[in-house]
């Protein structure tokens, strides 16, 4: 087809409206889509209360841990027993290895007694770690001060909620250790502080100087009827408790501690697993 001055103009000037409405397209695109924010940059690290495969052995455990890339463990005896001998203790860190995992930590260990206590510092410093998770008795406290000092660890002491008669939320635990060594603090358990109808972020806000270790869980109500439920779908602001261990650069162990369906945890930990992670690298 012969292409007339006036077919030229016309094509010309089409061609120009549809560039002009592609700039514009291409422009508004540009604008309206943001560049994906980086993932927050977070000090925590992520592990694994033994207490949570209490009906599992070891090498379940450290199968589950490898598959959800978790890399630390507080150990517990029923893995490792108190009586364990030098080989059996080297063997337990090599199996552990094998799958990625260093233990970082044993406990919770009850101690009613000095006796108790005396075994925990020696089972903990040869099993290598320099932190025990612990529940010592009150009139115990002076002695595991004593004890801090010997040795040089850290003691975590763990906190129970309603449940038990020692150590019931955070604010009890610093008022019982605040006049001891520094190194003498606690485990904060999340779930349990709120189900004594704490608020477990101000918590560590307000006591993070003595937080050594944290048990991460979710529960259903801030009240003693709470109960272990997928992280998440529970009463814990994870937002706000991320935001605030941001804050406050908190630089020990988030391990999680799952106890629903005791028997027949795994899929509750991954999804638990997974939501941590995903949360954690969200910016609030």
């Amino acid at each position: 087809m012969k292409q007339t001055r006036r077919t030229f103009f016309k094509k010309s000037m089409a061609g120009a409206l549809l560039l002009g409405v592609a700039s514009q397209a291409n422009a508004f695109i540009a604008n309206s889509i943001k560049p994906k924010a980086p993932k927050a940059t977070n000090p925590f690290h992520l592990g694994m209360a033994g207490y949570t495969f209490v009906n599992f052995d070891l090498d379940t455990t450290l199968k589950t841990m490898q598959r959800l890339d978790i890399h630390y463990l507080c150990i517990k005896d029923f893995h490792l027993p108190f009586d364990s001998t030098d080989e059996q203790i080297k063997a337990f860190h090599a199996k552990c290895a094998d799958h990625g995992v260093t233990g970082y930590a044993v406990g919770p260990i009850y101690m009613k007694t000095e006796e108790e206590i005396d075994r925990g510092f020696a089972y903990a410093k040869r099993v290598g770690v320099k932190l025990i998770v612990g529940v010592p008795n009150y009139e115990l406290l002076p002695y595991v001060d004593k004890k801090v000092k010997e040795y040089g660890f850290n003691y975590a002491i763990h906190l129970h909620g309603p449940d038990i008669a020692l150590y019931p939320d955070a604010t009890d635990v610093w008022e019982n250790t605040k006049d001891l060594d520094p190194r003498i603090g606690m485990c904060l358990d999340i779930g349990h502080d709120l189900r004594n109808g704490c608020d477990p972020v101000a918590d560590l806000r307000k006591y993070h100087t003595r937080v050594f270790d944290m048990h991460i869980k979710d529960v259903t109500d801030s009240s003693k009827a709470g109960v272990g439920i997928e992280l998440g779908r529970g009463k814990i602001d994870f937002p706000a408790l991320i935001k605030a261990m941001r804050e406050i650069n908190y630089t020990g162990m988030c391990s999680l501690e799952y106890e629903k369906d005791m028997k027949d945890p795994f899929l509750g930990i991954a999804e638990s697993i997974g939501y941590f992670k995903a949360m954690s690298d969200l910016e609030f």
